[in-house]
């Protein structure tokens, strides 16, 4: 877990359950002797993460259907930790602005990037009933000043439809569908299940998920190899283009795919929360010489 993350330590639960006390029945001592809750409950992992927010983020409203995508608050914020520190060198301070792609209905990277760096954000998402959800959640908060919602009208495209030719963005950041379809996303939740010793008949997601949240055709390959291609269009507009990338097999063809389409730079940056171990894979199009006019 990144350095500057505020959750490498065992949840406080007593504090938590103060600021949101329906937790408080999800909450119990395992064998170890340590207080935890069920993570492979929906309504548990959405309540912790509410009181995370709340505790920590001053984030008061956090709404959302039951059948969205409940992130995991510890693992976005490394995200975003890791992508302050492939900004600092350019010392930008308060002129971050940060392109979110596929929001979600809880707009949780924007939320975050906010509180934690006070970034600007232009959120996209490609559902307009999630976009109404999020901005509900902006707007409860208010945060309107600080984030933009862009809907993707083409679900066949990323960048095209959203970026405007008078955007400069300092960094995009994209967490990519993992699966091909329904078949594939329900497999992996029966695994992680049996892994956990749960009763696998019919798997439930711990974090929820709707279809356009977990799957894409052709998989992350297919979204990943979009996404470069359309950023090659895009290559003043943004100064660093970042992705998580969950296959590690993938970062080989992507950096191949990128030499193609004229980066400069390609970084790879690894995370890892726990025994998961994940990636960002960041490109630009600057040259260096071009890098030199962002800094202050």
């Amino acid at each position: 877990m990144h350095k500057n993350n505020k959750h490498q330590k065992d949840y406080d639960f007593k504090a938590l359950t103060q600021i949101i006390p329906e937790l408080k029945e999800f909450v119990f001592t395992n064998k170890y002797g340590s207080t935890t809750i069920d993570f492979a409950n929906p309504k548990a992992v959405k309540l912790l993460n509410k009181a995370l927010l709340k505790t920590y983020y001053a984030i008061d409203y956090w709404e959302f259907p039951d059948a969205n995508l409940c992130p995991p608050i510890p693992g976005r914020l490394d995200y975003i930790h890791h992508l302050a520190d492939l900004l600092n060198p350019y010392k930008l301070k308060n002129r971050v602005t940060v392109l979110d792609i596929g929001t979600g209905a809880t707009c949780i990277y924007p939320l975050l990037g906010f509180k934690e760096y006070n970034w600007k954000f232009v959120a996209t998402e490609i559902d307009t009933q999630v976009l109404k959800i999020a901005q509900t959640i902006i707007d409860e908060n208010k945060l309107s000043t600080a984030i933009e919602l862009r809907l993707q009208s083409n679900k066949s495209h990323i960048l095209k439809g959203i970026i405007k030719p008078t955007d400069a963005f300092a960094a995009s950041m994209c967490n990519p569908p993992f699966y091909k379809n329904e078949q594939e996303a329900i497999e992996a939740t029966t695994r992680k299940l049996k892994g956990l010793n749960k009763n696998h008949t019919n798997p439930v997601r711990n974090f929820s998920g709707t279809a356009n949240e977990l799957w894409y055709e052709g998989g992350e390959k297919a979204f990943l190899h979009n996404y470069l291609y359309e950023s090659s269009l895009f290559k003043t507009n943004c100064l660093w283009y970042t992705s998580l990338v969950s296959n590690k097999d993938l970062v080989k063809s992507m950096q191949k795919s990128l030499k193609k389409l004229g980066a400069t730079q390609v970084k790879v940056i690894n995370m890892q929360q726990g025994n998961k171990v994940s990636r960002v894979v960041a490109w630009t199009f600057f040259t260096t010489e071009q890098q030199k006019q962002w800094s202050s």
